[in-house]
């Protein structure tokens, strides 16, 4: 188990992650490697990562949810956004979330 899956197990999922690994690997031997299928560009990251949310809303079954997650990752590989980066940022320039955080009620409790 990771550092944290142990540490905060209700926060994190190694589970997850040994699924998505899994999902990966017979990928990688099913249709080739990653650096050829997007580093080439010839199958989109964000296109398949939206395909598979929709089949995972309509169907419930989670391992679409295991490959929407491999779809990010190689998109943050081989990004095929024109000048992808990282930067680390903070709360003011945070994308959001759907709904109200449990922390933000409580300071309205409080």
């Amino acid at each position: 188990m990771s550092r944290l899956g142990t540490e905060l197990p209700k926060e994190y999922s190694d589970r997850f992650d040994e699924l998505r690994q899994n999902r990966v690997e017979v990928s990688y031997y099913k249709y080739g490697t990653a650096a050829d299928n997007f580093g080439m560009k010839l199958v989109n990251a964000l296109e398949s990562h939206d395909m598979c949310v929709k089949k995972y809303k309509e169907t419930g079954n989670t391992e679409y949810l295991c490959d929407a997650a491999n779809y990010l990752m190689f998109e943050f590989m081989y990004p095929q956004r024109e000048g992808a980066f990282f930067k680390s940022t903070d709360s003011g320039e945070s994308a959001g979330v759907a709904g109200t955080p449990i922390n933000q009620l409580k300071e309205k409790w409080y």
